[in-house]
């Protein structure tokens, strides 16, 4: 990805080392997913797992400020603002089309933050863990990110590369599309009404429909800033073939069980990100919501 020598955002927010304390909140991000799908699978309660994991120990863990890993970390916190600046710039282009499928002339794309930690930090969501890995709180409105997720990326899940990264931000800055325009509420609303395996799907239209933005996010940037090199699709691609249900599934216990999807499989992450980055179109955004759950 050609990040290097570009303006990063100012909207990063830097936590890294900075005591934390609190109880845990699940994110939707990807360890949380590992966890949960393993606890559930074996038939416990996944409520337990998040509030051990979540446990202060003495009110409150502190995590010793490492200036030495701060100072190595650099190139990656400035490949980060270069990403997320790119998110703003785009998304704040596209703020006509979004209005068009909101049906609503006032909307306007707020620029998120992004918060690096290391460890824990607190959240509006409850605190926020490197376990939980990135996730996004509709409830400050802030993408949460610990450095050591990238690593878990290229080594667990066999996805290494920039483009990689850039791929697992967007699709967090995607659910903060889907907050702005109610998107997030409407699935929240649906699954109060829902027993727990339509409630499941739903999640996962959500999480599809966060991966088509991510796609059309690339595909804009690369037409206003030229910002792919030779690869960089197929890193992306690569990530979401490997943080399916399915895959992540048959890693934990060596089954797969569709009514526990809460993100979608490998097959269906790749295709919508796929049609995002192919297409660019956000009309098209809700097609995850519309079409038959069987044909996502």
């Amino acid at each position: 990805m050609r990040w290097q020598g570009r303006e990063g955002s100012d909207n990063v927010e830097d936590r890294r080392g900075m005591p934390s304390g609190g109880t845990m909140a699940i994110g939707g991000g990807i360890g949380t997913l590992i966890l949960i799908l393993i606890v559930t699978f074996l038939g416990g309660d996944p409520r337990q797992l998040m509030e051990q994991v979540g446990q202060p120990n003495g009110g409150g863990d502190v995590v010793q400020r490492d200036e030495a890993q701060i100072k190595a970390e650099q190139p990656l916190r400035d490949f980060v603002g270069v990403v997320l600046k790119d998110t703003e710039d785009v998304w704040t282009k596209l703020t006509p089309e979004l209005r068009q499928v909101a049906r609503d002339e006032r909307f306007t794309y707020v620029k998120p933050k992004l918060s690096l930690f290391t460890g824990k930090t607190d959240s509006a969501c409850g605190m926020a863990s490197a376990a939980v890995g990135p996730f996004y709180c509709p409830g400050d409105q802030k993408v949460y990110l610990d450095f050591a997720f990238f690593q878990e990326l290229q080594s667990r899940f066999k996805a290494p590369g920039d483009f990689a990264m850039a791929y697992v931000i967007a699709h967090e800055i995607g659910h903060h599309v889907q907050q702005l325009m109610g998107l997030s509420a409407l699935v929240q609303q649906k699954q109060q009404r829902l027993g727990k395996v339509e409630g499941n799907q739903w999640s996962v239209r959500l999480e599809l429909q966060a991966d088509y933005l991510a796609g059309v996010w690339a595909h804009h940037a690369q037409q206003m800033k030229g910002i792919l090199e030779a690869g960089d699709l197929q890193e992306a691609l690569n990530a979401a073939s490997h943080i399916g249900d399915d895959e992540i599934q048959k890693e934990a216990t060596g089954r797969v069980r569709p009514d526990a999807f809460t993100h979608g499989t490998a097959a269906q992450r790749v295709f919508w990100l796929q049609k995002g980055l192919r297409s660019g179109d956000v009309s098209k955004m809700m097609e995850p919501f519309e079409v038959a759950y069987e044909d996502l």
